[in-house]
């Protein structure tokens, strides 16, 4: 088994789009549904199959973001793409370090309020447990 994607339920697709595809995403496939809904399939350049799932459902209203936690993007250099995402009109967070051997973390906000976290890992790589 592997994970193939995940979706997020955005309240203005145009928004979510522009704000997605500036942090880096390539927009693959927008599907139109029946019911009015939109699907649209994005990945980030290194991936090599979709990976994000945008879904507009604008009969169900508003996105109220709740029991999301976050998700995770590997970054090559933390602040580099802070820098480039701040420059771009972004608002990513202070690059925090983790310890002298850990990764360094940001965080940014999408515009429905959904949490992700910029991670450039330590040299070496992921650091895993026993």
């Amino acid at each position: 088994m592997k994970s193939i994607l995940f979706a997020l339920r955005v309240s203005d697709l145009e928004r979510s789009l522009t704000f997605y595809t500036t942090v880096g995403y390539v927009e693959l496939s927008k599907i139109p549904l029946d019911d009015g809904a939109t699907l649209v399939w994005l990945r980030l350049p290194d991936e090599t199959s979709v990976s994000l799932e945008l879904v507009h459902r604008p009969a169900d209203g508003p996105v109220e973001v709740r029991g999301f936690e976050h998700f995770a993007i590997e970054v090559e250099s933390l602040s580099a793409a802070v820098d480039r995402l701040t420059a771009a009109g972004l608002s990513p967070g202070e690059p925090v370090a983790h310890g002298p051997d850990g990764p360094k973390t940001a965080w940014l906000v999408d515009p429905d309020g959904y949490r992700f976290e910029l991670v450039e890992w330590p040299p070496g790589g992921i650091p895993l447990g026993n």
